[in-house]
């Protein structure tokens, strides 16, 4: 098999199996462990909804699986392809609270002709409320392991 390496946004929240079996009306197959902790992860990328109660594809994951393959925040490589992949991505070790960051991609009015980063300020900023400016990192933005997605 060839390996591969992904990055995806998902939602979660602990559930155990036998509450995920629960929820999905099935029967626990009597040689899987109901206590077992576990994560119902949707996965708001893509994936045709598997229930009427969430809007992405909805799976369990078992706890140690789920916590080696997610953290709530990254590194800037990882907030960088977040980006790319639509969302939007901040700092938790910024000062100014409620600012994030999107990529822009040129379209046929834009003056850019490749894409770039901007800042969103949040509507109530004091200064520059509602603003956007492009970004550039600094050498800590670039080191820095508290990324997160914002919504």
């Amino acid at each position: 098999m060839e390996q591969y390496i992904g990055t995806k946004v998902v939602k979660a929240k602990p559930m155990t199996r036998q509450e995920y079996n629960d929820f999905r009306g099935w029967e626990l197959p009597e040689d899987e462990n109901g206590a077992d902790e576990g994560y119902l992860v949707e996965y708001v990328d893509g994936g045709t909804a598997n229930t009427k109660e969430y809007q992405g594809y909805v799976s369990w994951s078992p706890a140690d699986v789920f916590k080696r393959a997610y953290r709530q925040t990254v590194d800037f490589g990882d907030a960088i392809a977040a980006l790319k992949a639509g969302c939007k991505v901040a700092r938790r070790g910024w000062n100014g609270k409620g600012l994030w960051l999107e990529l822009q991609s040129p379209d046929a009015d834009s003056k850019m002709t490749l894409p770039y980063v901007y800042l969103n300020y949040p509507a109530d900023a004091q200064n520059t409320p509602g603003a956007r400016v492009p970004w550039l990192a600094s050498q800590t933005d670039c080191l820095a392991e508290d990324w997160e997605v914002v919504t």
